[in-house]
């Protein structure tokens, strides 16, 4: 996918002290990214904002 989409989520804490977040996606984006629950995404800060990508390698997924 080349296009971006943008959007502002609130993480939220999982209150199990791993200091983890969770940020739920909205819908749109996850079908603007064609992605679902289970598949997996890359993480990266770039100029103040995180970027988001789909692993598309089939041999990483369970």
């Amino acid at each position: 996918m080349s296009d971006s989409v943008q959007t502002t989520v609130k993480c939220q804490d999982p209150g199990d002290g791993s200091g983890d977040v969770i940020i739920d996606l909205p819908s749109d984006v996850l079908a603007a990214m064609n992605i679902g629950l289970g598949d997996l995404l890359t993480i990266e800060l770039v100029d103040g904002s995180i970027l988001l990508k789909p692993i598309r390698d089939a041999d990483t997924k369970s």
